[in-house]
């Protein structure tokens, strides 16, 4: 039987949106911070070549310069002041993520609550400094390397250093902006934002080389039937869900009794959402950027990093692979389905799965159905990252027609459409309670006048 509040949500109009002020406000604060976004992509480091990085990078665009713009929204190959995009944030996070389930002192901290986490967002903000320095580093070395510099030195080391990790962590900023005052996870919107912009030019790219026979049409057909086939599946796989049958005992709620009940916990065929894949693709990125800007000069080690993990090698697809699984099963467990965390609030809701004890059977239950189910879960993440890979090395299709890519672009989509729905509820919420309000005041008036009257 549909819930009231399922048949509210599914009731709900998109008219309702030029009424909801908040909700309204929200949005344009989200699409101001992500236009001020773009505009930095535009803003160049000082001390760039800008027609050698041009025709530099036109000649990178199919291989490995695809790959390091997509995340960075062309800042990268326009060497922006965003160029190195949002990843060094991405990879501390990462990094405190593991050490806190590594180290108790961290996983202490984690469980004191808001002041607990504001120090290991505090942790996180500094490893996000130390890895922007160190990259933007190697890329401002890596650029002179490749002749891209007008006037190569320290000053030019440091200029770009400073610019590049002011940079990212204004990203930073206007990231956590987002989340705290607008719509969706503002991270995942700066990368979605990012793809979103190149997708234009990758078209017009991709049609051109089907009109100059580079490309059959045959390939461009199928291609484009890929990418719908993809679309579709992720956003199905997205929606599945495996339902936990929950069992509610009769209690007593202060004069009140309340029945027994059935309920679900739901869970998702893949609880970490496109984390997985943003990780994943953010450890591949550290090396093919100093190489990509190295040019010729690469030293022994980084040619042969790039030989066996280049983008279409197989030990690039086997490495992506097996991140993505890990990080499929490390972030749910650790922060999107804390399987002992769900058993205590069973426990303490008086609420339990049919034949199995509350507490520990329980969070052993829930650990070997989400095992389970993260097995399709990390299997469907894999599929659809590395298949269009495999196909686009073999046609040479640009890389934004690829399995992480489309990822983002479809679970971000869908996670700010369900939030904006969950205002749009909300609101819908508010105007029934006022309008409750102004009946029950209207009645008592009646009440009131009704004694004169006689």
């Amino acid at each position: 039987m549909v819930s009231a509040a399922e048949q509210m949500a599914a009731n709900t109009s998109w008219a309702a949106l030029g009424k909801a002020t908040d909700l309204r406000n929200r949005i344009f604060f989200t699409l101001g911070l992500l236009i001020v976004y773009r505009i930095g992509t535009f803003i160049p480091v000082p001390g760039i070549d800008g027609i050698a990085l041009r025709e530099f990078m036109e000649q990178a665009q199919q291989g490995i310069g695809g790959i390091l713009t997509m995340f960075t929204g062309g800042a990268l190959g326009r060497m922006g002041i965003f160029a190195l995009g949002i990843m060094p944030y991405i990879s501390a996070s990462i990094i405190v993520q593991l050490l806190t389930s590594m180290v108790p002192s961290l996983e202490q901290l984690k469980k004191e609550g808001e002041a607990g986490r504001k120090k290991i967002a505090q942790y996180t903000r500094y490893g996000t400094v130390f890895l922007a320095t160190f990259q933007a580093y190697g890329l401002a070395v890596s650029l002179e390397a490749g002749d891209l510099v007008t006037d190569p030195g320290w000053f030019f080391r440091a200029s770009c250093v400073i610019t590049l990790v002011g940079g990212t962590m204004f990203l930073m900023w206007l990231g956590e902006q987002i989340t705290a005052r607008g719509v969706g996870n503002g991270i995942s919107l700066i990368i979605f934002v990012g793809i979103i912009a190149e997708v234009p030019a990758a078209l017009a790219q991709f049609f051109a080389s089907g009109r100059s026979g580079a490309i059959s049409p045959a390939v461009i057909v199928g291609v484009i039937l890929m990418v719908i086939a993809v679309i579709m599946f992720v956003v199905f796989m997205e929606r599945a869900l495996r339902k936990i049958t929950i069992q509610y005992p009769r209690r007593q709620m202060g004069m009140k009794i309340a029945e027994a009940q059935n309920s679900h916990l739901p869970v998702k065929v893949n609880p970490s959402g496109v984390i997985p894949a943003i990780f994943a693709s953010s450890l591949l990125l550290l090396p093919t950027t100093i190489s990509t800007f190295s040019g010729q000069q690469t030293g022994p080690v980084m040619s042969t990093i790039l030989a066996y993990f280049g983008p279409g090698q197989p030990l690039y697809l086997l490495f992506f692979g097996a991140m993505i699984v890990f990080f499929a099963y490390f972030y749910t467990f650790n922060v999107s389905f804390k399987v002992d965390d769900v058993a205590d609030n069973l426990k303490n809701q008086n609420g339990f799965v049919p034949g199995i004890r509350p507490g520990k059977k329980t969070a052993e239950y829930l650990e070997y159905v989400v095992n389970r189910v993260l097995v399709l879960g990390s299997a469907y993440l894999t599929a659809v990252c590395l298949l269009p890979e495999i196909l686009r090395g073999q046609f040479a299709i640009p890389f934004y027609f690829g399995g992480t890519s489309v990822l983002i672009v479809v679970s971000v989509t869908m996670d700010t459409i369900q939030q904006v729905q969950s205002h749009l509820l909300a609101h819908q919420y508010e105007g029934l309670i006022q309008k409750s309000q102004l009946r029950g005041k209207g009645k008592s008036k009646s009440k009131r006048r009704s004694p004169a009257r006689r």
